[in-house]
């Protein structure tokens, strides 16, 4: 049976079993249940996601077929993304830290009416756990505290997370916590450990409630979060082959990578007046990377950009006689800076380049103005209709020109109106069958990513700035049903996005130190057709199961070259292959033994654009081999303030990868986890 939770993604909340869109919900108890590693971990068994790794502490997750600037993260609704987002994979869902987080909401599909650009293949908003000090007795100190700490034997990791909680019943509270990650080498199945897949990782974080009233309440959250030495093996020499993948040839490759977000929230719920609920944040995020290569000649390159970004959102609702109304305006501005210099083989410095990765000196706004309503139409139908108008901006302060090679700075500014239409219909009349379907625009303005782009893009290419681009625009259709009828809960949904104006990376026909030169640039049209299944069942009230199956198709036109004008339909690149994930689960009466069985089925990706084809050293020859993974989870709760669990994964040590990642996923482990509160 579906839970009683809600899906918030959407600005209103939607019951999950009746919401006229797919959604998938996980909780913290969940990803604890599983020893979850990182955040997109957590993501891997939702309908319609594919987690690709580039390294072992990179995970970028491709939704409904998009990744990178075509999904939208959102931390307590503050939005994530930011302009140095590239074109397919990205490693900054793996700074988020998981432990802080009280569930996670998958919205699938455009939310552009919402929250405006990248809201394309899906959108995830991860919730921060709060300090609950509501939930404690009236005027009274409260302190609390957790500790846990979760071991995997093939993925060598050492994880412990440290928690305090303690506040003012009915009045205040905060909530303290820190995290530690020691990740060793992976053990792969038939290769053995990977060399240089380890890391470390750690974060703190901070979060105090305050009721100013009846009406009001204060929010203040601060995160921070630090990854070392994260290699990306699959273009060095410490690579391993994988069904015929090739080796690298650098000697080093890494990120240091460092992450933070504060925000002061101010929310306000029955009101009493034209406006029954407001909600203002104010964020500042920070990030900041800085990367180091040594090619195969010993020449080097060291490389850094840091990110910070203002943010200001305030989202209304108001009832009205029609129904509710929920509007408001968000407002972003991202400053970026960069460098880059390059080292002679002999430690000697060849040249400090204009710009790092992106663009320096470089800000980018987004801005924003949007309204959904939902409207009642008789006693089985609603009517969602919302529309956004947003404005984007770049101003590149100082790139390199890829016509003279010399310092030059760009001003571009984008204006687009993003519309949606949804309705829904109870079939019968004790609503156990849900009817609906939905229009939905969407799009995606170039970030600074797309237009000043300089250096490493995938792994036999090179990419320079690209001056002229428009929005890429989206169009989905989609019709889904659902049934909750006592212990049987199932969905399905088809869709279909029409792709026009999608930006693509096309060779420039030069060869710059042996690797291919590439340019963005707005291609022509395409679609992704998608079919996505879930249901759960529950047996008895111990045994129960539930599963999903995610079929994608999806096609691009491309091109030969950067100014040739004739196009051909190729896959879209790094499609998802077909993917199954089925559960069975049983919990004693008592509720305190409970044990699972979990499988993962993927077929082989052996849909490949041009290039897949040429991405070697990640995708093997003729696609990546399909594969079947067979785990068991269990725990026990030895009381309220103790509990263990164990997990025996990939039973079959079966060697695999997820398609498009650059190193193997573990072999067969045992995975431990304790957590003890007071």
């Amino acid at each position: 049976m579906i839970p009683p939770l809600e899906v918030s993604a959407a600005r209103q909340d939607f019951s999950l079993a009746d919401a006229p869109f797919s959604a998938a919900v996980t909780t913290a108890r969940e990803m604890q249940e599983k020893s979850v590693r990182s955040l997109p971990e957590a993501l891997a068994e939702f309908p319609g996601v594919m987690v690709q790794k580039t390294a072992n502490g990179q995970g970028s997750p491709y939704l409904r077929g998009f990744t990178g600037y075509r999904t939208l993260a959102l931390v307590d609704g503050v939005r994530y993304n930011n302009s140095v987002y590239q074109d397919g994979l990205n490693e900054y869902f793996s700074l988020i830290d998981h432990h802080t987080l009280d569930r996670i909401e998958l919205l699938e599909g455009p939310a552009s009416v919402q929250y405006g650009s990248d809201a394309i293949g899906g959108t995830l908003n991860l919730l921060i756990r709060s300090s609950d000090f509501m939930a404690e007795t009236a005027g009274k100190f409260y302190a609390h505290g957790s500790q846990s700490y979760r071991y995997a034997s093939a993925k060598n990791s050492h994880v412990s997370r440290t928690t305090a909680e303690l506040g003012n019943g009915g009045a205040w509270g905060l909530l303290l916590g820190f995290s530690r990650a020691d990740f060793g080498a992976v053990d792969a199945a038939e290769i053995g450990k990977q060399r240089k897949s380890d890391y470390d990782q750690y974060g703190i974080d901070l979060r105090y409630d305050l009721k100013i009233s009846d009406q009001w309440q204060l929010t203040l959250n601060h995160q921070d979060s630090v990854q070392d030495d994260v290699w990306r093996t699959h273009s060095t020499i410490f690579s391993e082959s994988f069904a015929g993948s090739e080796i690298g040839t650098d000697l080093r490759r890494l990120k240091d990578q460092a992450r933070s977000l504060n925000y002061a929230k101010l929310t306000g719920k029955n009101l009493n007046t034209a406006i029954d609920e407001a909600a203002l944040t104010l964020s500042f995020q920070s990030w900041d990377e800085d990367g180091d290569r040594i090619k195969s000649d010993r020449s080097r390159s060291r490389e850094s950009f840091d990110s910070r970004m203002l943010g200001l959102d305030l989202q209304l609702k108001s009832e009205l006689p029609v129904g509710p109304l929920v509007y408001g305006f968000d407002a972003y501005q991202d400053r970026v800076d960069s460098s880059r210099t390059d080292f002679n083989p002999d430690g000697s410095v060849d040249e400090t380049r204009i710009q790092g990765s992106i663009g320096d000196d470089s800000p980018y706004t987004l801005l924003g103005a949007y309204l959904q309503g939902i409207s009642p139409l008789g006693n089985r139908w609603d009517l969602i209709a919302g529309s956004r108008l947003t404005r984007a901006s770049a101003d590149v302060g100082k790139f390199e020109d890829p016509a003279t090679g010399v310092a030059a700075s760009l001003e571009e500014s984008w204006n687009h109106l993003s519309s949606s239409l949804r309705l829904s219909c109870d079939l019968d009349e004790a609503a156990t069958w849900e009817l609906w379907g939905g229009i939905s625009q969407a799009f995606r303005a170039p970030n600074l990513g797309d237009l000043s782009r300089y250096g490493d893009s995938r792994s036999n290419e090179t990419e320079i700035a690209a001056t002229d681009l428009d929005p890429e625009n989206f169009l989905t259709y989609e019709i889904g049903l659902k049934k909750n009828d006592g212990p049987l809960s199932a969905t399905g949904t088809i869709y279909y996005t029409q792709i026009d104006d999608y930006i693509t990376s096309a060779p420039t026909g030069e060869i710059v130190d042996g690797l291919t030169e590439v340019t963005k640039r707005n291609s022509g049209s395409g679609g992704i057709f998608g079919i996505e299944l879930a249901g759960s069942y529950q047996f008895s009230e111990s045994w129960s199961a539930k599963g999903n199956i995610t079929y994608l198709e999806g096609e691009l036109e491309s091109f030969a070259d950067a100014s040739s004008s004739l196009a051909v339909n190729e896959p879209l690149s790094r499609i998802q292959p077909l993917t199954a994930n089925i559960s069975l689960r049983w919990d004693s009466p008592d509720k305190k033994w409970w044990g699972e069985f979990a499988c993962t089925f993927a077929g082989r990706a052996d849909k490949l654009s041009s290039g897949d084809e040429a991405d070697t050293q990640r995708i093997p020859p003729g696609g990546t081999p399909g594969y079947a993974l067979l785990n068991l989870h269990g725990g026990y709760m030895i009381n309220e303030n103790f509990r263990v669990s164990l997990s025996l994964e990939n039973l079959l040590d079966q060697p695999y990868r997820v398609h498009g990642s650059g190193s193997n996923e573990p072999g067969f482990g045992v995975n431990t986890g304790i957590t003890a509160s007071f």
